[in-house]
């Protein structure tokens, strides 16, 4: 049966389920009721890494696959490729498309780009099909889609080592700003241009700025001598950036490590120089995954945290969500943590029209400020209001492992979460292969 047809059969039988029992089916969209739940794929791995909102009322979902069957038709080889599938506001899917080389490529990231088309990057070891070239190892690959998910143009950038592009934005000159991991060992220190500074080591924040046309403006990386991660950014009122990750460095541009692994964010210019650089977190391991402008000039920054000291004020478990909100200097106006007393992350947040916030991530407890643990990882889903307080929270999945990725608000006020799922029970109906594609719609 095809993807199309599959999904129709699924949610025509999920809908007639689904109204409530005094005959009134109309969305409550303040309690996170799951509306439906769906894996997408093949006999072999399947992901969902990024959800967005799309400007006629749907969603778009990049990922990456290894599967040449079910409903991947399109890919030739058991190497993975992006997987990107556009739905319309009735979840019906519109088209289905995959791309990369001969080797490994995995989509991390997309939006949509002002012209109705798409920018999607990710990783890519390819050096044929759709991909041009390939400096050595991982680069980044980042590539523009039109509006029916053919190819427009792509670009890869990279040196020797493993660089892995994780972020993609649409700047306000209509040009890109992509950031990932910079192997600068690999590199020979090569990632800079325009800087001075000390050959940094291991991998780095690596940020790149281009043209409309995907052509480099310039390039810079920042870090110290041991892992520097990124993983979220934003473009500020002033035309410059805010990249937010993880380090766990205490050197060269890092100047207050509190402690293992820190939040660690930082502000550049619209030419990329280093304009302010913070840590943020306790005596232990403390990741940054992604940041939103919170509407009223300050930005909330979603990862999670094993620490309980210094800017951690409660810690509920082994791991718990962590959020804080910063000023536009890096200074902290608040910090909430959320979770259990096992390991419960963020991997994404986005602001909501009332303001609050919708976080999608994975948590193993059944406690606290988790309601119930289906088994192992669950698929983890939640919903703070402005100030970062907890309104209400939902796990998903069954048995084996389950994650969230990513999350988007709809147009009509309805929630899209996707990830993948090893699981074939309780509220996953079916396992295709090894892990599917995970598609959640909540009301």
């Amino acid at each position: 049966m095809s993807l199309i047809k599959y999904l129709g059969v699924i949610l025509c039988v999920i809908f007639s389920c689904s109204s409530n029992d005094d005959g009134n089916s109309s969305p409550d969209i303040t309690n996170g009721t799951i509306d439906f739940s769906i894996t997408l794929g093949g006999s072999l791995n399947d992901s969902a890494q990024s959800v967005i909102n799309t400007t006629d009322g749907g969603y778009a979902i990049l990922g990456f696959t290894q599967s040449i069957d079910g409903d991947v038709s399109d890919k030739q080889n058991e190497n993975f490729d992006y997987w990107v599938l556009k739905f319309d506001a009735q979840d019906q899917l519109q088209w289905s498309r995959t791309y990369g080389g001969s080797s490994d490529d995995r989509g991390q990231d997309i939006i949509q780009t002002q012209d109705g088309g798409y920018a999607i990057i990710g990783s890519s070891l390819s050096n044929d099909g759709d991909v041009s070239n390939n400096a050595g190892m991982e680069d980044y690959w980042l590539v523009k889609l039109d509006a029916s998910g053919a190819v427009s143009w792509q670009k890869s950038f990279g040196f020797q080592g493993n660089d892995s592009g994780f972020s993609v934005i649409q700047t306000n000159d209509q040009g890109y700003l992509i950031s990932g991991i910079l192997d600068v060992s690999a590199s020979g220190g090569q990632g800079n241009s325009s800087r001075t500074s000390n050959r940094h080591a291991g991998g780095e924040y690596w940020a790149i700025r281009l043209n409309a046309s995907g052509d480099m403006l310039w390039s810079k990386f920042f870090g110290g001598s041991f892992t520097d991660m990124p993983e979220g950014i934003v473009e500020t009122d002033d035309n410059g950036f805010i990249i937010v990750g993880g380090s766990d460095s205490f050197d060269i541009d890092i100047t207050n490590n509190l402690g293992s692994y820190d939040f660690w964010i930082i502000k550049i210019s619209d030419v990329g120089d280093l304009l302010w650089e913070k840590s943020f977190g306790g005596d232990e391991i403390d990741q940054a995954r992604a940041i939103v402008k919170s509407g009223d000039g300050n930005f909330v920054i979603a990862g999670d945290t094993r620490s309980n000291s210094n800017d951690v004020s409660n810690n509920n478990g082994a791991a718990d969500l962590w959020l804080i909100k910063i000023s536009p200097e890096g200074e902290l106006i608040w910090e909430r943590t959320i979770g259990g007393s096992s390991f419960d992350v963020s991997r994404s947040i986005k602001r909501t029209r009332d303001n609050g916030f919708i976080l999608a991530g994975s948590s193993r407890s059944s406690d606290i400020d988790v309601s119930e643990n289906k088994g192992q990882n669950d698929a983890w889903v939640l919903k703070v209001d402005s100030n970062g307080n907890l309104q209400w929270e939902r796990s998903i999945g069954g048995s084996n492992i389950d994650f969230a990725y990513g999350i988007a608000e709809l147009n009509d006020n309805t929630i899209v979460v996707v990830g993948d799922t090893a699981s074939n029970d309780q509220d996953i109906t079916e396992n295709r292969g090894f892990t599917d594609m995970l598609l959640i719609k909540m009301l």
